[in-house]
């Protein structure tokens, strides 16, 4: 195995793990900013405010993008599997 393949793996492997968080982080980052603003203008400073609604808006978008997600990774993983006499040798 060489290091352009080693590489290219590990690149493909990078990839994968963002496009299939990107979803999950971005419910998080739109449900802890509406807190924020609501927080700041109400003087609310309560912080399990914060983090009970983020941590059910994170499970309903794994609830939601689940499936997608799953997709992805195997897909991700029987490309990998397939082509492992490739990358052996």
């Amino acid at each position: 195995m060489t290091t352009e393949t080693v590489l290219k793996i590990a690149q493909e492997s990078i990839y994968t793990v963002l496009i299939v968080i990107a979803p999950v982080v971005g419910v998080a980052l739109v449900v802890g900013l509406i807190i924020s603003i609501f927080q700041a203008a109400t003087q609310i400073q309560e912080q399990t405010l914060a983090f009970v609604p983020k941590i059910v808006a994170v499970f309903l978008a794994i609830l939601f993008f689940g499936s997608w997600m799953l997709r992805h990774v195997v897909e991700f993983t029987q490309h990998l599997l397939g082509n492992l006499s490739n990358y052996i040798g």
